[in-house]
């Protein structure tokens, strides 16, 4: 399936180098290579939620499964299907990452009465970009009007009163909403018939890279790895956290300055070691290791620019440290 690109997508960029430096090889690990019980304590899940149980009854049964603790990333309904991010373990805190990524879905809308396709067309560009929506009645979040954006809606087919659409969003953003407030443009009303989720940020319903899978290959794969020690089902099933911010800009620090950032401190100019280079003050980034562990997420004081040409001061203000302490040893007295 060909998606939309969300706006951090179409951004152009360069992975500029402030320091050459090499990481000690003992410390930490590379995500692809860590130790498979760290592995999946670690780990988020591309699940393909299945229609009927919500998703607090699907972390039920999977927290039940693999006896430790396990969160999801964005509700879906009882009766939506598709992808469902879940986090095992210290991957929880990571979760909220997903709500700063962009969300997609193929939507079944029925008309309540009979339209030319070039009204309902003009309609439904009109709902691209910019919108005002109120939550229903039945969210969990204050009924009050909040601007969203709507990156794209794609015509996928149209059988009568029926179409089947490809919707692109910002997180918050309500599909059976969108699609009852379409109707009222339209004058004739209309309702979601169905929904499917089909990408969470970098989570696709089909991708090779970090395949969707379902509640049974979740138990699938913990007994093949207990009882015939196939650990390439793990790897298959459970994910590496870093997954949750794949959506964002990053910079890399040397290991010398891992330590003091996962006790608390921010990130600061003479600790970076590479970075993107369309990286603005206020911007969300990820902070990483040079073996591409995930250490935490901040925003940006400075812009690339300024922190090329800068020999000091703090570059991001950390907001959530995602690694634990003392995995890197500590380097400050």
């Amino acid at each position: 399936m060909e998606y939309c690109k969300f706006p951090y997508e179409k951004e152009e960029y360069e992975i500029l180098v402030k320091k050459e430096a090499e990481t000690d090889e003992r410390y930490g690990f590379y995500p692809d290579r860590r130790p498979i019980e760290y592995h999946i304590s670690h780990s988020i899940i591309n699940l393909d939620k299945p229609s009927g149980p919500t998703s607090h009854q699907v972390v039920a049964w999977l927290k039940e499964i693999l006896g430790m603790k396990v969160g999801h990333g964005g509700t879906l309904d009882p009766k939506v299907t598709g992808v469902l991010p879940i986090g095992v373990g210290k991957a929880t805190k990571a979760l909220r990452l997903f709500l700063l990524a962009g969300k997609e879905y193929v939507a079944w809308m029925r008309l309540h009465g009979d339209l030319e396709e070039e009204k309902v067309l003009k309609v439904l560009k009109e709902f691209e970009g910019e919108i005002v929506q109120k939550p229903p009645l039945k969210s969990a979040v204050k009924k009050v009007p909040r601007r969203k954006t709507v990156y794209c809606i794609k015509v996928l087919e149209v059988d009568g009163r029926d179409w089947l659409l490809q919707i692109a969003t910002e997180a918050g953003v309500y599909i059976r909403k969108l699609i009852y407030d379409i109707g009222v443009r339209l004058g004739t009303g209309a309702h979601m018939q169905q929904l499917r989720r089909i990408r969470v940020g970098e989570l696709k319903e089909d991708s090779e890279k970090y395949p969707i899978v379902y509640l049974q290959e979740v138990v699938d794969s913990i007994w093949f790895w207990k009882n015939e020690g196939k650990e390439e089902y793990i790897r298959k099933v459970f994910l590496p956290y870093e997954i949750s911010a794949e959506h964002l800009k990053k910079v890399w620090v040397l290991d010398t300055a891992v330590g003091a950032i996962t006790h608390g401190a921010d990130v600061y100019v003479p600790g970076i070691s590479k970075l993107y280079s369309n990286i603005l003050p206020g911007d969300i980034v990820g902070v990483y290791t040079l073996k591409n562990e995930l250490v935490a997420v901040g925003v940006a004081r400075m812009s690339s620019k300024e922190i090329m040409e800068s020999n000091k001061g703090i570059a991001i203000d950390v907001d959530r440290v995602l690694m634990e302490k003392d995995i890197y040893p500590r380097t400050w007295k």
